[in-house]
């Protein structure tokens, strides 16, 4: 069973993804912590030089308080197996090509609707993918040249590749689904976006910018005439905010528009499983920019000075007047 490369973006796929990264080029040894990912969500953290381990939800406690087994579990793999296991890969792996990093992607899809499950294994080092499981042909696939030697290494050992296997594709989805048990209600809310229209500069593209929605499994294009539109688009990524919401833009060059054209495109976003889109008008007036806020302030600064001067002038008039009538006054009483 392979890890498939991209998820459908109005599918129903569930994910449990265990991150260990470990570092040899500390000062005090080894670093290495460890973080497991539910549908999109940090729902696990451990530090193994500290051991702690932390529920990064309210429902991942309910989870543990549940299952203690899976608490020991995260704790055994975090502190003791998984450093363990990096040190003796980064030993082998300094002797040949100085690697002091490593990252480790394991875990698990499930189609909710289907009942398909999907798993993965992965190892990178020094932020370069090095060699990853192949679960259709139990054998493990160089992802560089460098890493042949490993491969043949683990190829012999099939033991290992079985328990892999048994561990990716018939226990994780088991986890994943209590996981999903007690957090199905938080992961699976819908939250709607705050969409804008934003600009740099007359000349700059039209981004369609969405920010605040949940969860991150959401499509976002323009149209014309109610047709989707691919040239002079660019879509970006789609990014976390700090909250636990996510954001997107899908820019739209329109430096070659007339008039006319403007009213025949708009910005459509809809999350996964939400029948309803938000449509957002291509319009100059919705447009927040920045050289129109600069142009604001200018024309607001440029009223202020004329006010100033204004009053300056009136002040100066009303002491050349008082101090004209004073004289006069002086001048009759003599």
């Amino acid at each position: 069973m392979k890890e498939r490369n991209r998820k459908t973006p109005l599918s129903k796929t569930h994910s449990l993804i265990n991150y260990f990264t470990g570092s040899a080029g500390v000062p005090n040894g080894t670093q290495f912590v460890g973080v497991a990912v539910v549908d999109g969500v940090e729902a696990v953290y451990c530090d193994s030089s500290n051991k702690i381990l932390e529920s990064r939800q309210d429902w991942v406690k309910k989870v543990f308080d549940n299952d203690s087994q899976l608490l020991e579990w995260y704790k055994h793999e975090c502190f003791n197996i998984q450093p363990s296991a990096f040190r003796a890969r980064i030993v082998s792996l300094k002797q040949q090509f100085n690697q002091s990093e490593g990252v480790t992607r394991s875990g698990c899809e499930w189609e909710e609707s289907t009942g398909e499950k999907f798993g993965f294994l992965k190892y990178g080092y020094n932020g370069e993918d090095f060699i990853e499981l192949d679960l259709n042909t139990l054998s493990w696939a160089s992802l560089k040249p460098e890493a042949d030697t490993t491969k043949q290494s683990w190829d012999a050992d099939r033991n290992r590749t079985k328990l892999n296997k048994v561990f990716l594709t018939d226990i994780c989805p088991e986890r994943l689904k209590s996981f999903l048990e007690f957090g199905n209600s938080s992961l699976q809310r819908t939250v709607p976006p705050s969409v804008s229209l934003l600009q740099k500069s007359s000349s700059s593209p039209v981004s369609c910018h969405a920010t605040g929605f949940y969860p991150d499994r959401a499509v976002m294009f323009w149209r014309k005439d109610g047709e989707k539109v691919h040239e002079g688009v660019e879509i970006g990524d789609i990014l976390p905010n700090d909250d636990g919401t996510f954001q997107m833009s899908v820019n739209l060059n329109v430096s070659s528009f007339t008039p006319e054209e403007w009213s025949r495109f708009d910005c459509v976003f809809q999350l996964s499983d939400v029948e309803k889109i938000i449509v957002t008008k291509l319009n100059k007036t919705l447009i927040r920019t920045n050289w129109k806020e600069k142009m604001t302030k200018e024309k607001s600064s440029n009223r202020a000075i004329t006010v100033i001067v204004v009053l300056l002038i009136f002040i100066l008039v009303a002491v050349a007047g008082f101090a004209f009538y004073k004289k006069k006054k002086g001048e009759r009483l003599k």
